[in-house]
């Protein structure tokens, strides 16, 4: 059974298929997203033990300055 034609093999006339987010700014993404504070509080918490040289024992105080680093943020930005 012959295969239909795709852009892939060739057929010119095929339909061309853009993505349904051409055309939205990086802005309206960011508005859109779903806020996930717990990731960020995650992703922040080990940047600062990232920064502090990988060394153990202080991810408590890491947490609790990037919970407060974010939700700060998040507080800010929704004012």
């Amino acid at each position: 059974m012959p295969r239909a034609k795709s852009p892939r093999n060739g057929d010119a006339n095929a339909r061309k298929i853009t993505p349904i987010t051409q055309g939205i700014t990086q802005e309206s993404k960011k508005a859109s997203a779903p806020v996930n504070l717990q990731d960020e509080i995650r992703r922040r918490a080990y940047e600062l033990y990232e920064a502090r040289g990988s060394m153990p024992g202080y991810e408590h105080e890491d947490w609790l300055r990037a919970e407060r680093e974010i939700t700060a943020r998040h507080n800010q930005q929704s004012a």
